[in-house]
């Protein structure tokens, strides 16, 4: 346990008023902090947030960012999406101003166990799962991070024997200074967020933060099928691997047809793989990583098996919609780079009309252009990525500029035919047209069943 820190007086001010910023914000006001908090976006753009923050006593600069505001602090928390090389925080540190993201403030208020878990995709189908299997076994388990609720609004929850499971992206892990989770996952590594990371190396220094400041007494969880993440191996913790491909000495992996558990110089039997509900050979090592984190918390292999045959899977990720004159519709609004899109399209046996597009994050969708070939027989373009992704497909698949979703959702219902999937896995932010890419996969949702009601 970390112990919490002193707030009273210190002036902190909170950059960015999306949910982690408010959150914060109200955090600090409640532990009678001096707080101020700025957007670049007007009163009018943010909705109630503004009447609550003032009501807390919490002083706001709106429609821009001033100097005076950041170099007048003694702590700033920038919510994840205002870089981290951002001028006004670069003026803040050269003032020695300390400068950390939401989960480090979060972690030195935090009671019992922390489990953290990154990776460049399943971060989230994994963390829901561990929660889930840690509730199955009786835990007092908190769900945290990019999957919800920041990890600032769930501590004042926690006492010593809870457990923390948190979702953590590239952006929060940049700015630790301490931050220590007693179980660590690094799922694996493929390019993205390169727009504001600039290279992978500066991506991957991010995200293997997570292991930093682990000791012997943790557990750093890596995936050894993936080598661009295994490298990453940390030398401090007790590293445990997950593999659908290799046997691992300490960590889960297939048995043939079976999952297993090797610690200790023992291997218990879980479940069979055919038992897992989720589809894809992703979500098998999602399920491998979840299995091996519940355990290691101290959950017994049987209720382990027992939940994961209970789990439906996460809103978003791979989510089946409807089937609507023998065409199946999938959801796969979380796939916002290419490695995840790839990973939807090798979940099904061929013949996909897939929707791809939005903002683009430096993304190299050259790559798709065998699975796409392979597996795809319409790409259906949205947004502003759509002339990029155009051009860098070209060849490998039917291509029709859809423009927007619904268009798209239109066109392919048109075009399909009995037995065929269409599958939204954008490769992209949706920030080009949507608010969020939970936001882009309702509206497609709904857009589906618009059609289901008409051929009803």
């Amino acid at each position: 346990m970390p112990g919490s820190m002193e707030l009273r007086k210190k002036r902190v001010l909170v950059v960015g008023l999306a949910r982690t910023g408010v959150a914060t914000a109200l955090f600090c006001a409640r532990h009678n902090a001096s707080v101020s908090a700025t957007d670049t976006r007007p009163e009018s753009e943010l909705g109630d947030a503004v009447a609550r923050l003032r009501e807390a006593g919490v002083a706001l600069e709106l429609g821009g960012h001033t100097e005076k505001m950041f170099v007048a602090q003694d702590l700033i928390i920038p919510s994840p999406g205002v870089p981290a090389d951002d001028a006004f925080l670069k003026l803040a540190r050269s003032k020695r101003i300390t400068v950390w993201s939401e989960i480090e403030l979060a972690y030195r208020f935090l009671e019992g166990k922390l489990i953290g878990i990154t990776g460049s995709n399943g971060k989230t189908t994994t963390t829901t799962l561990v929660h889930h299997i840690l509730q199955a076994g009786a835990m007092d388990a908190y769900l945290a991070g990019n999957v919800g609720t920041p990890l600032i609004g769930e501590v004042e929850k926690l006492n010593g024997g809870s457990v923390a499971v948190a979702e953590l992206s590239s952006f929060q892990l940049e700015l630790i200074e301490k931050f220590r989770p007693n179980i660590g996952a690094l799922l694996n590594l493929t390019p993205d967020h390169l727009d504001r990371h600039k290279t992978m190396e500066a991506y991957a220094a991010a995200k293997t933060r997570i292991f930093e400041n682990q000791t012997e007494m943790d557990a750093a969880i890596l995936n050894a099928d993936d080598a661009a993440s295994a490298k990453y191996a940390p030398k401090k913790p007790q590293v445990f691997w997950f593999s659908r491909k290799l046997k691992v000495a300490q960590g889960a992996c297939l048995n043939g047809e079976e999952i297993v558990i090797a610690h200790g110089g023992k291997e218990e039997l879980v479940m069979k793989a055919a038992e897992i509900p989720l589809p894809g050979s992703h979500n098998l090592e999602n399920v491998l990583a979840a299995m091996l984190m519940a355990r290691l918390a101290g959950v017994d292999s049987g209720t382990i098996a027992k939940a994961v045959r209970s789990f439906a899977g996460v809103e978003h990720r791979l989510e089946f919609v409807a089937e609507i004159a023998g065409v199946r519709y999938y959801n796969d609004s979380k796939a916002t780079n290419v490695d995840a899109t790839l990973k939807a399209l090798e979940a099904f046996p061929g013949r996909i009309l897939i929707v791809l597009g939005g903002k683009d994050k430096g993304s190299d969708y050259t790559v798709m252009q065998k699975s796409l070939r392979e597996k795809a027989i319409l790409a259906l373009l949205i947004g502003a990525a759509a002339d990029k992704i155009e051009k860098q497909i070209a060849g490998s698949v039917a291509i029709e500029r859809a423009g927007t979703i619904e268009r798209a959702v239109e066109a392919a219902s048109q075009a399909a035919r009995a037995g065929d999937v269409v599958l939204l896995a954008p490769a992209c932010a949706s920030f080009d047209q949507f608010a969020n890419y939970e936001e882009r996969g309702r509206v497609f949702k709904e857009l589906v069943r618009g059609l289901g009601r008409r051929n009803g």
